[in-house]
C-alpha cells in the first residue's frame, strides 16, 4: 500500500501493440492536433483583431476556442508520446497534470457553452434591453467565473485523489483520469466519491439546466414572433447547439464508460469514443462557427486569401 503522490508512475493498459500501424496512428494524431491548433488560433486571431467583432457572443466564442486550445494541448502530445512509445507508463505528477487540463477543460466548456447559451436567451427575447444588460463589466466576470471555477474544483478534486493509499498502478485507460485512480485505492474513498458527485452536477448537471431552460424561451419568442426572429434564431443557435449536443454525447458516454463496466464494447471503440470529446470537440467548434456565423466567415476568407 503506498500513497499516490509518492507512487513513481502509472501504467496505462488499455494500449495495444498495432505494430508498424502506430506510425500511421502518429500521423493522423498529428494532423489532427495541427488542424485544430490552426483553426482555433484563426478564430482567436479574427476576433481579437476585428472591433466589429467585439460583442459579448464573440468574446464568449474566443474564450471557447481558448479552452479547446488548452484541452487538446493536454492530450494530443502525450497520445504522440505514447503511440511511438514501447513502454507506456507516465509519472505520478504528469498524470495528476493531465488530469487537471482534461477536466477543467471539461467543465469549462460547459460552463461556456451555458453562458453562451444565457447571452442567445437576452438577444432574442430581449434585444432592445440587451445591450443593458450584457455589459462588457458583465461579460468579464462571467468569462472569469468560467475558468476559476472549474480551476479551483479540479485543485480540490486531485488533491482528494492524491492523498489516498493505492493497491496498484495500471489505469485501464489510453490517459489519466481522476476516478480511475479512486478505483485503485485501498483506503476509504467515499469523501472522494461524494465530492466527484457534487461537483459533476454544479459543474455539468446545472449548466445543461441552464441551457435547456434558456432554449425553451427561445422557442416561445420564435414561435410567437415574426420571421425574421426565427431566421435570427435559427442562424445564432444552429451552431451553439450543435456544438453542445456533440459534446455531451460524448460526454456522457466517457462518464458511463468510467462509472460502469464496459467490456462488451469492442476495445478499439471503446478508445475511439472514450478519445471524441477530445479530439474532434476542438476540430468541430471552430469549423461550425466559421461555417455557420457570416462575419467570421467573410473575416477568415480575407485573412487565408491574404487581402487583409
Amino acid at each position: 500500500m503506498f500513497n499516490a503522490t509518492q507512487l513513481p508512475y502509472f501504467t496505462l493498459s488499455a494500449y495495444f501493440d498495432t505494430g508498424l500501424l502506430k506510425y500511421l496512428s502518429f500521423i493522423i494524431i498529428m494532423c489532427l492536433y495541427m488542424l485544430v491548433v490552426f483553426t482555433n488560433v484563426l478564430l482567436i486571431v479574427v476576433i481579437c483583431m476585428n472591433r466589429s467583432l467585439h460583442e459579448p457572443m464573440y468574446l464568449f466564442l474566443c474564450s471557447l476556442c481558448v479552452n479547446e486550445l488548452f484541452g487538446s494541448t493536454g492530450l494530443f502530445p502525450f497520445l504522440l508520446v505514447q503511440i511511438l512509445s514501447d513502454f507506456h507508463t507516465v509519472y505520478a505528477p504528469l498524470c495528476f497534470l493531465q488530469i487537471f487540463c482534461v477536466y477543467t477543460y471539461v467543465c469549462v466548456e460547459f460552463l461556456n457553452l451555458a453562458i453562451m447559451s444565457y447571452d442567445r436567451y437576452l438577444a432574442i427575447c430581449y434585444p432592445l434591453q440587451y445591450n443593458s444588460r450584457m455589459t462588457y463589466n458583465k461579460v468579464a466576470v462571467l468569462i472569469g467565473v468560467t475558468w476559476l471555477f472549474p480551476v479551483v474544483g479540479i485543485l480540490v478534486l486531485i488533491s482528494l485523489s492524491a492523498r489516498l493509499q493505492l493497491c496498484g498502478n495500471v489505469i485501464d485507460k489510453v490517459y489519466c483520469g481522476n476516478y480511475s485512480i479512486v478505483k485503485l485505492a485501498c483506503s476509504d474513498t467515499r469523501v472522494n466519491n461524494i465530492y466527484g458527485l457534487l461537483y459533476t452536477v454544479v459543474s455539468i448537471i446545472v449548466p445543461l439546466v441552464l441551457i435547456f431552460y434558456s432554449y425553451v424561451k427561445i422557442l416561445r419568442v420564435c414561435f410567437s414572433g415574426s420571421k425574421q426572429t426565427r431566421q435570427k434564431a435559427v442562424s445564432t443557435c444552429t451552431p451553439h447547439l450543435a456544438s453542445l449536443l456533440n459534446f455531451s454525447f460524448a460526454s456522457c458516454f466517457q462518464i458511463l464508460q468510467s462509472r460502469f463496466n464496459m467490456s462488451n464494447v469492442p476495445n478499439v471503440l471503446g478508445i475511439f469514443l472514450s478519445l471524441y470529446f477530445l479530439t474532434c470537440q476542438p476540430l468541430f467548434t471552430p469549423v461550425i462557427y466559421g461555417l455557420n456565423i457570416s462575419k467570421i466567415r467573410i473575416i477568415c476568407k480575407r485573412i487565408l486569401s491574404g487581402k487583409m
